[in-house]
């Protein structure tokens, strides 16, 4: 696997004895923001350590007696003892078996919806180092090759439906096959499956996933995530445990597997020793019915939630008497939605929080105090220090002051794979991670996310590159040019909608339009208005002037949304 070069970047922008408010969390001596909750140690950066390894050692002996996993359609349940035997058995097999052989940094690519099986397979590939890369069933072929592609994968799991998208010639493991049920059992041969910090060497700064963002460009890229990344999330999340009963928990995971909130929380359930139940594609499909009827029939005390899902609960009579959490993020909730929110569950805290592929988990809300802060996207995490910068200049600027956001810690990505164009472009010089998100902390340490300087659009928590897009517009013969936009939506957050300057003559429609795209792309990319207009606004250097297209959007095309 090919990684670029990238800047060095320490783990925190504090040297011993800085001093910081600590109200807001500003450091005048570095002029930067370190999170306000006290640091959780980590293991040391040059220990040899798996996440896998990391989160067994996180919970008790003997292992605890209720599930890990809960399928939320069937009931069926796995153990943690059983998690961890089958976790075992399959590195072991994965390993040895002539078909596969997988080893150390090797990349598998994952295709497959939700299911009992799929953390097995997580824990087992990182347990041995290989590197695990999960992508959405729902996009197309084409677009599944280009992530084959980026990622180097040598090997595919998938499942019988999803399988035929894969490019010829990759070999592939089906999760619904008798071979790999085989796998995930230990055949008595007189020796136990190896421990799983016992069969390889794996290093913290080894990556561990490698996940397709589009960054602040709009180009899709392979972000390359190290063990520690996930170690260190983990860490943080394992310190907010207050009693030892919540270790028994049951979460609700109704993020993807496949995208960044949903892959840690997937991996996060097992360290924290809570049962997660998991959405099967029986429940998702019905929706938000779908999702409060898990939640009411398994009594979960925590859940996930996109922002469609949390305004979708909002309008739904129901009662959930044991729910206390819903962690929510993926992309921007309204102040209204939120409001709405807690008016229908006073008792439920609505936990707000700001993150990325590339940076992780930056902020999050903890407590009912902190979930009062409507509006905000919680606190900075602990052992994560954030800069706010004038996107213009680069100067750095101080509490309540408006500029784009800049991180460090542990849980940054070392890079985009193969790609040196595009970290020189992430990183500034000193190994600060931009976001692109135009950002401000104010007195009480808050993090609020004002604007996108970045042109990515987030549909129901899913990034939608405009540039591909405009790609595939620009395909239809009838089209000379076009641009695709943000538009705000109650549920979707975004949606995205297209500008389309047609050929002299055209009678090129909408509704043709629409269905070119939606015939070459995912469905969350679909474009969902189209607006003919008589030109694209460009700069000399031919790049569409976005915010321009924004006003035009807000003050003059708005009443024909």
């Amino acid at each position: 696997m090919a990684m670029a070069t990238t800047p060095p970047a320490p783990e925190n922008a504090f040297a011993a004895g800085d001093e910081f408010d600590a109200r807001s969390g500003y450091c005048a001596a570095t002029r930067s923001f370190r999170s306000v909750r006290p640091p959780v140690p980590l293991p040391p950066p040059e220990a040899p350590l798996s996440f896998p390894a990391f989160a067994f050692s996180l919970l008790p002996s003997p292992l605890p007696p209720h599930p890990a996993l809960l399928d939320a359609a069937t009931g069926e349940a796995v153990s943690f003892p059983a998690f961890l035997s089958r976790t075992r058995a399959l590195a072991a097999a994965l390993r040895s078996s002539p078909r596969v052989g997988l080893r150390r940094g090797d990349v598998a690519f994952v295709l497959t919806p939700a299911g009992l099986d799929v953390p097995v397979l997580y824990f087992a590939l990182l347990s041995f180092g290989a590197v695990l890369s999960p992508a959405n069933p729902a996009l197309t072929a084409d677009e599944i090759a280009r992530l084959v592609a980026l990622s180097g994968a040598s090997v595919a799991f998938a499942v019988s439906s999803t399988a035929p998208k894969l490019p010829a010639g990759v070999p592939t493991i089906l999760l619904d096959s008798d071979l790999f049920r085989s796998f995930l059992i230990h055949h008595d041969d007189g020796e136990e499956p190896p421990a799983l910090d016992a069969a390889v060497v794996v290093r913290q700064s080894d990556t561990a996933a490698i996940q397709y963002s589009s960054g602040t460009t709009g180009r899709v890229k392979a972000a390359a995530l190290p063990h520690r990344s996930f170690i260190a999330m983990a860490a943080g999340s394992h310190a907010l445990l207050e009693k030892p009963t919540k270790g028994r928990e049951r979460v609700l995971l109704s993020a993807p597997m496949f995208h960044s909130m949903g892959f840690y929380f997937t991996l996060r359930g097992v360290a924290m020793g809570q049962t997660t139940v998991v959405m099967t594609d029986a429940v998702a499909r019905a929706g938000i019915k779908g999702v409060i009827a898990a939640a009411e029939r398994w009594g979960v005390v925590e859940m996930t939630a996109a922002p469609p899902v949390v305004v979708g609960m909002a309008k739904e009579t129901c009662s959930l008497p044991s729910l206390e959490r819903v962690i929510c993020g993926g992309a921007p909730l309204s102040i209204a939605a939120a409001e709405t929110f807690r008016r229908t569950f006073p008792n439920v805290d609505l936990c707000m929080g700001y993150g990325s592929t590339e940076g992780g988990g930056i902020s999050l809300m903890i407590g009912r105090e902190e979930c009062n802060r409507i509006g905000s996207a919680g606190r900075v995490s602990e052992n994560v220090v954030v800069k706010i910068v004038d996107h213009m200049t680069g100067k750095p600027l101080s509490v309540g002051q408006k500029g784009e956001l800049l991180v460090r810690g542990p849980a940054v990505m070392t890079g985009y794979v193969g790609d040196d164009e595009a970290n020189a472009t992430a990183f500034d010089s000193e190994g600060w991670l931009k976001t692109g998100d135009l950002c401000y902390i104010d007195q009480d340490g808050f993090l609020f996310v004002v604007d996108r300087l970045k042109e990515l659009i987030k549909y129901k928590g899913y990034q939608v590159p405009p540039a591909e897009l405009e790609l595939v517009l620009q395909s239809l013969p009838e089209v000379v040019d076009a641009a695709v936009m943000p538009y705000p939506h109650e549920e979707a957050g975004q949606i995205p909608i297209a500008l389309v300057v047609r050929q002299p003559g055209s009678k090129v429609t909408e509704a043709q339009v629409m269905d070119h795209v939606a015939e070459r792309v995912a469905p969350y990319k679909k474009i969902r208005k189209v607006l003919f207009v008589e030109s694209i606004p460009k700069s000399p250097a031919g790049k569409i002037l976005r915010r321009q297209l924004m006003n035009s959007l807000q003050f003059g095309a708005v009443s024909r949304l």
